[in-house]
């Protein structure tokens, strides 16, 4: 993987984000949470460019001022489609989006279905380490969803899946401090 594109990426996706924070009392800068997710699928998939960039770049479109042309022009169409396949509806109420997601995993390419595993273990960690001003049982309701998403589609990784559960159960004993 070339570094300089990488840190291109990383940068694209810093300044995309830029003033955006991730829920919790904790004040991170919300693209702790793509290098989170790219670096989780870098410890089992580092040779995968195309997954790495998008890890670094699946929020831009859903949350950013960023267009799937823009991350064809500057990363390349294939990485631009995986960040678009992940891409949730923002059109589309809250409730329908979650639906949406556990409807196409099941139908979605494998780098989408290893990208999707990362975001949302590196959502449940976030939620048990710096949790959001959450209820137990809102806390327990992502968690089961997370759950809804995952679950279809495991045996295509054990590792990721390892790492995925392992983020669960620390999202649990979290909930349950609530």
């Amino acid at each position: 993987m070339s570094t300089a594109t990488l840190l291109e990426a990383a940068r694209f996706a810093a300044r995309a984000h830029h003033g955006q924070r991730r829920k919790g009392g904790a004040d991170i800068p919300y693209v702790d949470h793509v290098l989170d997710v790219a670096a989780r699928l870098a410890e089992v998939h580092a040779g995968d460019e195309v997954l790495i960039l998008a890890a670094l770049l699946h929020d831009t479109v859903e949350d950013c001022d960023v267009t799937e042309a823009d991350l064809a022009v500057r990363f390349g169409p294939e990485v631009a489609a995986l960040v678009m396949e992940v891409t949730d509806d923002t059109s589309l109420p809250k409730a329908e989006q979650r639906r949406q997601q556990e409807e196409h995993i099941r139908h979605a390419s494998d780098r989408a279905k290893r990208l999707k595993m990362a975001d949302k273990a590196s959502n449940l960690t976030a939620i048990a380490r710096t949790p959001p001003d959450w209820s137990a049982e809102r806390m327990q309701g992502y968690i089961d969803w997370a759950l809804r998403v995952i679950d279809p589609v495991r045996g295509l990784d054990p590792a990721l899946e390892a790492r995925f559960d392992a983020a669960v159960a620390e999202a649990r004993a979290a909930a349950a401090r609530q």
